[in-house]
């Protein structure tokens, strides 16, 4: 679905020493589809695409402008020079800015959605900026109580009841309202933005083997089966909590929408291999629409016109149809 008539998309080109700001001159390419503004320093993004071999036309973005020949561009500066590969705290701030600038642009109506090239979250955090991720970032400059990561890719949905946070607290922050709340925002948003009318979701348990009738751990006696036992009760189409190790085969798949998965590398680490390079990041729960790539900084590619653009040309062609399924809904 195309929203070439409606709002563009807003892109932010993420950490500059990384291979975000090439990736993104590579949209300059794409035919057809919506408006693409790239969210980053000017100079930076035609120098990477000077590096890595990429023949790309772009112009300064003006706010209320009609749309202007090739990519166009949304000046946000550097903080200090940028070389591929070289981190650099002193431009933290800067890949801050530019995400606050697509934000401020969604919440006004002015992008129709946000597509997220990769940051490094140890150089934010290094420079002294508390950073987790995207996900919790923009939870909090939307104002969002509870946010949702889901991966898309490989034929299969992947929502985490839990994101970025050591596998050793991971039981305790499943929690009976933090998986109810979980649940609710899947639901929600598979129907109002993926348009499934009742989706099924397949829940995994915490545990191998799904705690083993208790003996393998009690967190899906206590706290996982009544979550979604409740939520049957009004109507929600959910399945389990089933066993890890044997929900990620098709078989199983095949019988649901989307899977829940309790912490990062349970639910990603297949996800990934069936499709990385392709796959889509998407935040659920958000009052605006946001995708992401599948994969980080690669600084070792940085600069040299090897970086594979599949992932972010997959972001924007799904934050595209999303767009586009708000706006019908609104």
């Amino acid at each position: 679905m195309s929203t070439a008539g409606g709002a563009p998309i807003a892109v932010t080109t993420g950490e500059p020493a990384g291979v975000g700001p090439e990736l993104c001159a590579t949209l300059a390419a794409r035919r057809g589809g919506a408006r693409v503004v790239l969210i980053g320093d000017r100079g930076l993004i035609r120098e990477r695409a000077r590096q890595a071999g990429i023949a790309a036309e772009f112009a300064d973005y003006a706010a209320g402008a009609p749309a202007a020949a090739g990519v166009e561009i949304l000046h946000v500066p550097l903080a200090a020079p940028s070389a591929a590969g070289r981190l650099d705290g002193a431009n933290a701030r800067y890949v801050l800015a530019t995400l606050d600038r697509a934000v401020r642009g969604c919440l006004s109506g002015e992008f129709s959605a946000m597509v997220t090239a990769p940051v490094h979250k140890g150089i934010v955090n290094d420079a002294g900026v508390p950073f987790s991720g995207h996900t919790e970032y923009l939870a909090e400059k939307t104002g969002t109580d509870h946010v949702v990561m889901m991966l898309v890719g490989g034929g299969m949905r992947v929502a985490l009841a839990t994101t970025h946070l050591p596998l050793k607290d991971v039981p305790a922050a499943i929690t009976r309202p933090l998986l109810e709340t979980t649940i609710r925002i899947l639901d929600a948003d598979l129907r109002q933005r993926f348009r499934i009318a009742a989706p099924r979701i397949l829940v995994a348990g915490l545990n191998p083997h799904a705690g083993e009738g208790g003996h393998l751990g009690r967190e899906e006696i206590e706290v996982i089966a009544p979550v979604l036992e409740a939520l049957r009760a009004e109507g929600l189409r959910l399945a389990g909590p089933l066993p890890a190790d044997t929900l990620f085969t098709r078989r199983v798949l095949e019988t649901g929408d989307a899977v829940l998965a309790m912490y990062h590398d349970q639910g990603l680490a297949t996800l990934k291999y069936a499709s990385f390079g392709g796959g889509v990041n998407v935040t659920l729960g958000l009052p605006i629409v946001r995708t992401s790539v599948d994969h980080g900084t690669a600084l070792d590619l940085a600069g040299t016109g090897r970086a594979d653009a599949g992932s972010l040309l997959a972001a924007l062609d799904l934050a595209e149809e999303l767009a586009g399924a708000s706006r019908a809904r609104g």
